[in-house]
């Protein structure tokens, strides 16, 4: 029964012991308070009056990206990756094609239509705020 035991005891503390914490991988984004109306008739968001459409406007820790998913839906990102999310050079930008949002220091990839990660060493997608539309103003909020 003692050595039952003294096995049970062993099991936990090489389990424990195998268990650490990956510091070097910090993937929490900062809760900042958005709330954000956009006029999309405005010049400055004509990229976003097609289906398909990206811009990056000030907000959120780095900024956010909206894009055009439908007529009548849209999608909000932080800029801010979520791979070692505090390096001062975390931060995500469009591609060419408003396809994916990409780090150019990680490397990461990550889809526009639903943030989430197609390429890592990003494992999280990217941090999503809300948004509503009533035909001419586009609100983003959490």
């Amino acid at each position: 029964m003692k050595i039952y035991f003294i096995l049970v005891i062993l099991l936990i503390i090489v389990v424990f012991a195998s268990c650490k914490k990956d510091n070097n991988n910090n993937n929490t984004i900062p809760v900042v308070s958005v709330n954000l109306s956009l006029y999309i008739n405005n010049p400055s968001y004509v990229n976003i009056n097609s289906v398909g459409g990206c811009v990056t406007v000030a907000g959120g820790v780095r900024g956010i990206l909206v894009y055009r998913y439908s007529t009548t839906e849209f999608k909000a990102y932080d800029r801010n990756c979520t791979y070692q999310s505090t390096n001062p050079c975390a931060t995500v930008n469009i591609d060419a094609n408003n396809i994916m949002a990409i780090d150019t220091c990680c490397k990461s990839q990550f889809l526009l239509v639903d943030g989430s990660v197609s390429r890592g060493p990003a494992t999280i997608p990217l941090k999503t705020y809300n948004t509503s539309f009533d035909g001419n103003i586009l609100r983003i909020y959490n």
